[in-house]
Order: C-alpha cells, then sequence, then structure tokens
C-alpha cells in the first residue's frame, strides 16, 4: 500500500460571521440600561472614545468677555534707565501694601491639600450601597448569641445551613444524625430546631406550611388560639376550601372562619424572604408612544437622550496618521479607532432599527393603543420584518429586553408579539387579548357561584371567542393564576 499526498481544489460556500457583525447584533439586543454599561466600558477601555459635547460659542464669547483687564501690578519688574527707575520703585512699594491688604481679608493661613480634586474612586466606594445580609448570615449571627450546650450549638449550626432562602428546613432532622460521629444527638437537633424557630424572622425553621404558620401564631402578641386550633386539625381542608365541614366539625359559623382566614392572610408564608431579598431591577422604556394631538395618531421616539454621544478623538486620529510615531504605537491606535468607529456604527445602526421595528408595531397595534388590551391582534414577527426589510431574527433581537412606555403603561415590546385566531366574522384575536378577555369574565363573575371552565368557554363564544376547547380554557386560567372554580367559592 502506498500513501502519497495530492492536493486539490475545492469550490464551497460558508457562512461565517464578521467581528464587526457580531458586535452589531449584541449592541442591538441590549436594553437601554445594558447600553448605558457597555459605552461605559467601552470608554473606559477605547482611549480614542470619547462623548461627543457640543460647544456652545455663546459661552466663549462670554468668557472672553469676562477677561479682566490687565493688572499693573502683575507685570514684571524691569530694569529700566535710570531716568525711569523712580517709578518701578513707587510700584514695588505700593505691591507690599496691596500684599497686607490682601492677607487681612484672606484670614489665617491654612495649609493646601495637595489635591484639590477628590479621588473619583473613593468617593465611588464611599457612595456604594453595601450588600444586603443574607438570611444565613442573619440566622447565623442570631445564633452565635444563643446560650445552649455545645452539642445543641453545634447541631443548631447545622440545621440553619439547611434552611432555604424562604426560611424552610429541607432535611429531615434524622437525615442530619451521623451516627457514626458523637458531636451531637437526635435529641440534640431537636432541641436546637425549637430554639432555631424562634429567632427572627418569626416563622424561620419550620419544615412545611402548617408549621410556618404555627409557629408565627405563637409568637404573636394576638390570641390566636382559634386560628392556632383551624391550621391544626383543619389544614388539608382549609386548602380544599371546604368550610362548610370544617365549621360543622368546629361548631362554629362558616363567618368567624372568614374572619380567621382573613387574620391568617397576615401571616407570612415565606419568612426567609423578609431578609436578603434580591431588589427588583429598574425597568425603563426604550421606546416612547405618545398620541400625537395633530394628526390623531401616534409619534415613536426612542428614549434615548442619557445616551452620550460619541467621537473619535480628533488628537488620536492625527496621530495615528503621523509619520513620527512608532509602529507599535500607530497599529494600537488604528485598532482602537477602528474598534472606536465600529461601536459608533453599531449603535447607530441599533437606533434606527429598534425605531423601525417600534413604528410598524405601532401600525400594526393601532387599536389596542385606543382601546387597550382586548383589541390586540395577532401579530407574528415575520410579519414586521417584511415590512422594516431586515431578517426575522434581526426583529427578535431588536425586541429582546425593550420595554414601550405608552398611555397603558410600561409594557414588554414582545407582547405586541403572538399568535392568536380568527372569529366568525374574520376578526383577529391574540391570546393575550383572549387572557384579558377571561380575567374580566372571572373578576365579574359571583364569588358564591363561580363560573366553571365550560360556563367561561361559553361567555367567550357570546363574546365573539369561539372554538376554543376546555382544556384551553383551563390552561389559560392557570397561566393566570386563577384556581379551579371550587377554590374561588366564598361561602
Amino acid at each position: 500500500m502506498m500513501l502519497e499526498m495530492i492536493g486539490q481544489m475545492r469550490l464551497e460556500q460558508r457562512m461565517k460571521l464578521a467581528p464587526r457583525m457580531i458586535q452589531s447584533m449584541e449592541i442591538l439586543q441590549l436594553s437601554i440600561l445594558a447600553l448605558q454599561e457597555r459605552i461605559e466600558q467601552e470608554l473606559n477601555s477605547n482611549p480614542v472614545l470619547e462623548i461627543d459635547e457640543p460647544s456652545n460659542p455663546e459661552d466663549t464669547d462670554s468668557v472672553e468677555q469676562q477677561q479682566p483687564p490687565e493688572d499693573t501690578d502683575e507685570r514684571d519688574l524691569v530694569a529700566a534707565a535710570e531716568g525711569k527707575r523712580a517709578a518701578e520703585f513707587e510700584r514695588l512699594d505700593s505691591l507690599d501694601d496691596g500684599f497686607e491688604d490682601y492677607m487681612n481679608q484672606a484670614g489665617p493661613f491654612r495649609r493646601r491639600s495637595i489635591s484639590e480634586e477628590p479621588d473619583k474612586k473613593l468617593e465611588a466606594i464611599k457612595n456604594t450601597i453595601a450588600p444586603p445580609q443574607s438570611l444565613h448570615e442573619h440566622l447565623v449571627e442570631q445564633w452565635g448569641l444563643v446560650e445552649a450546650a455545645r452539642s445543641v450549638k453545634k447541631a443548631g449550626s447545622i440545621i440553619i445551613d439547611y434552611i432555604d432562602n424562604r426560611g424552610y428546613l429541607t432535611i429531615r432532622l434524622e437525615q442530619l444524625h451521623n451516627k457514626d460521629r458523637a458531636d451531637f444527638t437526635l435529641d440534640d437537633l431537636r432541641e436546637a430546631l425549637e430554639l432555631v424557630q424562634k429567632l427572627e424572622p418569626a416563622g424561620v425553621g419550620a419544615r412545611d406550611l402548617k408549621e410556618c404558620l404555627l409557629i408565627q401564631m405563637a409568637q404573636s402578641g394576638d390570641d390566636m388560639s382559634f386560628e392556632a386550633e383551624l391550621v391544626a386539625e383543619y389544614m388539608d381542608k382549609l386548602l380544599e376550601n371546604r368550610l362548610p365541614d370544617i365549621a360543622r366539625k368546629m361548631n362554629c359559623s362558616i363567618e368567624a372562619i372568614n374572619r380567621a382566614i382573613e387574620r391568617l392572610a397576615k401571616l407570612d408564608t415565606s419568612p426567609g424572604l423578609q431578609v436578603g431579598r434580591d431588589r427588583n431591577r429598574p425597568v425603563t422604556a426604550d421606546v416612547i408612544v405618545e398620541s400625537s394631538d395633530d394628526s390623531g395618531g401616534y409619534s415613536v421616539r426612542l428614549a434615548d437622550t442619557n445616551l452620550p454621544s460619541l467621537r473619535v478623538s480628533s488628537y488620536y486620529a492625527k496621530m495615528a496618521k503621523d509619520t513620527k510615531v512608532g509602529k507599535k504605537t500607530k497599529d494600537f491606535l488604528q485598532n482602537s479607532i477602528r474598534s472606536a468607529q465600529w461601536i459608533i456604527d453599531a449603535i447607530e445602526q441599533r437606533k434606527n432599527t429598534l425605531l423601525k421595528v417600534a413604528r410598524s408595531v405601532v401600525k400594526f397595534q393601532m387599536e389596542f393603543f385606543e382601546k387597550g388590551r382586548l383589541h390586540l391582534k395577532p401579530l407574528p414577527m415575520s410579519k414586521v420584518a417584511d415590512e422594516v426589510g431586515v431578517h426575522l431574527a434581526t426583529v427578535s433581537r431588536a425586541v429582546a429586553g425593550k420595554y414601550v412606555q405608552c398611555s397603558w403603561g410600561i409594557l414588554p415590546l414582545r407582547k405586541f408579539f403572538s399568535g392568536g385566531m380568527e372569529d366568525d366574522t374574520g376578526k383577529g384575536h391574540s391570546w393575550e387579548a383572549i387572557r384579558a378577555e377571561l380575567q374580566q369574565i372571572i373578576d365579574a363573575e359571583d364569588k358564591a357561584k363561580p363560573l366553571s371552565d365550560d360556563r367561561i368557554r361559553n361567555k367567550l363564544a357570546a363574546a365573539g371567542i369561539g372554538n376554543l376547547a376546555r382544556r384551553t380554557i383551563a390552561k389559560y386560567r392557570k397561566l393566570l393564576n386563577i384556581p379551579a372554580a371550587r377554590f374561588r367559592k366564598k361561602y
């Protein structure tokens, strides 16, 4: 068998994304807040990129007009001819008088600081909010102040390690007990759990919802003995909304149980979230839609007034063309200029694409902006892509993480793209509009006789939204966190 090397040519096509195209796609799908952070990073990393601050010619004229006249005291002493020496010495004597007046007005001498400008990094550190204390750190800090035996303290530390963010103990005590180790016993774990359940926030360390509510009621200063009996004995029936059965067994009225339920609703089912709760990120609108009084339509604009205008530094641009600059420095400047120009072009392209997509959305969803959620139409992204003249993936990236501010509030831009169905008259209804109609029907129902899914389906058909299966109604109801009819019933 003979091995040999043969060269051959092959013609093929490959789709390859250039770095400039990748950067443009990344910039397009950034929200307004993320774009501000990205611009700040580019300004810190690229020396040739700077903020384009428009200059005001009036400010220059005012500065020139405010220049003080030339002071004779500031002129240098010149050794003049003998006939003019007397005038120079008289000016020297007057300088001494002026200096004494200045020192009298200035007050006592103070040592001047080395740097008049404050340290920006130090100021930023001082103004940074301290990270919030986690639930585990909060419990460990309290547990360190508890007086107990050494084995109980050890067992309590192990228990705290297995408490989740909601404040519940996620493991059985028998699983924490290791027979091969003599650090603590099962009785130490039980005693430690009782002590842990007395820590703040109230209800922490519970193993289920019933125990969590009982702990909070035991630590409450009010008399909640009736509620405690209700939870301890009839928790399952309470969750199934079987209030008549509970009233018959407790020999009380349904009104008394309803009052107890109102008091139980004030208790926290996730006490651990009171400590170290993650702060919600702010939502800032990327597009603003306002009604136009003149034409009766809507004007669409971008909420980018806080975005700085960028430019390439003219100083470094000249340096990159200077023949006296070394090759290494020139290559660095040229790469930096190219990167700066890419980010400027990508931001400009993002503005144009997002504005075109937003205007197309307003055009197709005009009834929504005029009448509300019930008039949201089905709108596929391909329809907007054809209208704007871009690829479907470009529209998907343009609407990702973006929000629209209009008269109905701040809404996700992706909310306007959804499927739907047509009624008997050929009118389209989006799934979002159908869910809104379903929510209105349930809000208007008689809570003493709540509507079943079949009756909700009939009411939707009467409103012009037919051909919906009962399981579709149940699915939308679950998406809206609406319980079934027997759980919605009010006695």
